[in-house]
């Protein structure tokens, strides 16, 4: 199981939560933060801090979200688990769901 990152983070990025997690599993890409399944230790320390109330456990994602699971687990699938965000830095990419979406900043 993982936490999964969701629409109200789009556009938003607001990064409480990579400070947060104690195992830097959360990356940046263009228009989002993913959480790497693999990396992610289910502690939760994420959930709490995020402003948008945009991640969940993978069980409580709402179902209005639910391509979001798939999203932030194929998101990796060309860069594999390189063991840490902070190594990484921006991943100038999002997956599809997200590149498809309009402009979410109000």
């Amino acid at each position: 199981m993982t936490y999964v990152i969701a629409l109200p983070c789009v556009d938003v990025k607001d990064k409480a939560c990579i400070e947060e997690c104690p195992v830097d599993c959360i990356y940046e890409g263009d228009r989002m933060l993913y959480i790497h399944p693999d990396e992610c230790v289910d502690c939760g320390a994420c959930e709490p801090v995020c402003p948008v109330e945009a991640i969940y456990y993978e069980d409580d994602l709402p179902s209005q979200w639910s391509e979001y699971y798939k999203a932030n687990v194929e998101f990796f699938s060309e860069i594999g688990s390189p063991g840490g965000a902070a190594k990484v830095g921006l991943i100038n990419s999002d997956h599809p769901v997200i590149t498809a979406l309009p402009n979410q900043a109000q």
